[in-house]
């Protein structure tokens, strides 16, 4: 079995697709030697043979149609490990950096994902004002408590790393046992959110939580693994060639950069930082730059059609 590898997975029309292919062209950039698989619908692999884009990945393979959703996929991953360390990343992602240091330091774990130690109350809970009266019901403790739990990690699951098979697979089937018990938890419906599915993450974290898997520390200054990329915040060439992402060594301001709108967001930071006198900050290059969130994705959309035209057009007699 080949040591160490990518995967990738994506369903739906063909601008996932384009998403998946230009993500691979920046990895491309720093990492030429490390194969990356792809799991997909035979009609995008039609859409590869027919574009001749297959040639992009080093493996490509059916996704079955109950592994296509973010939870049928990422509480599964045990099921899609064609590498014997694997790197699973989300399709929405612009590669930055050589990713060399990345796996040094991930092969420390038998199975990671990217989080932090503990989730606040907005993990799996409301995004607004009405995440007040969660904190002050205490239903994550309670959901701790139930569940024979000691802490709650907060997982972004745009990164898993999968090394040993038998923990992969008992992470996989106890986040599945803990969704399906959703209704014993505080955690609310991603629906609510305006998302068309839901999250994978919470389940993740319980499981790790259960067998005491460490995270791998979602913030660490210039050596992040991926940071969010937030207009306002992210400086970069237009085809992404370089990046710098603003970046709070303070948490609390850092947090901030989920407000929407720029204005309210600049006021939120300068206020913040000067009450709490932590102006800290650093203009850093991760790992991954991840278009995350819902309001801040048309950078990456239009990067990725792009791509497409221009590799499909070159591949085309």
């Amino acid at each position: 079995m080949i040591t160490e590898g990518y995967v990738l997975h994506t369903y739906g029309g063909e601008a996932y697709l384009r998403h998946a292919v230009a993500s691979v062209t920046t990895l491309r950039r720093y990492d030429r030697k490390r194969p990356v698989a792809l799991y997909c619908t035979k009609s995008q692999i039609e859409i590869l043979e027919r574009t001749g884009l297959a040639q992009q990945f080093t493996l490509i393979k059916h996704l079955p149609r109950s592994n296509r959703s973010i939870k049928g996929f990422k509480h599964h991953v045990h099921k899609f490990k064609p590498w014997k360390r694997a790197l699973y990343i989300d399709c929405d992602v612009i590669w930055c950096r050589n990713p060399d240091p990345l796996w040094t330091q991930l092969s420390v774990y038998p199975f990671t994902a990217t989080g932090l130690e503990r989730a606040d109350f907005y993990f799996g809970g409301p995004k607004n004002a009405a995440v007040i009266l969660e904190f002050l019901r205490n239903r994550r403790g309670r959901t701790l408590t139930r569940f024979g739990l000691t802490h709650l990690p907060r997982i972004q699951a745009g990164m898993i790393y999968a090394a040993d098979p038998e923990v992969t697979q008992s992470v996989c089937e106890l986040a599945a046992h803990f969704h399906s018990r959703s209704s014993e938890t505080h955690f609310r419906t991603r629906l609510l959110e305006g998302r068309s599915e839901e999250s994978c993450e919470w389940g993740i974290a319980m499981a790790m939580s259960k067998m005491g898997l460490p995270v791998y520390n979602w913030y660490q200054g210039a050596n992040s693994p991926q940071l969010d990329y937030i207009p306002g915040m992210t400086e970069h060439t237009e085809d992404f060639e370089d990046v710098f992402c603003e970046y709070y060594t303070d948490r609390f301001i850092y947090e901030i950069r989920g407000i929407k709108d720029p204005g309210i967001r600049q006021f939120c930071i300068r206020l913040a930082s000067a009450i709490l006198r932590r102006r800290d900050r650093m203009m850093v290059t991760p790992f991954i730059l991840h278009f995350s969130w819902l309001h801040a994705k048309q950078p990456f959309h239009d990067f990725a059609d792009r791509v497409w035209e221009e590799m499909a057009s070159a591949t085309t007699p």
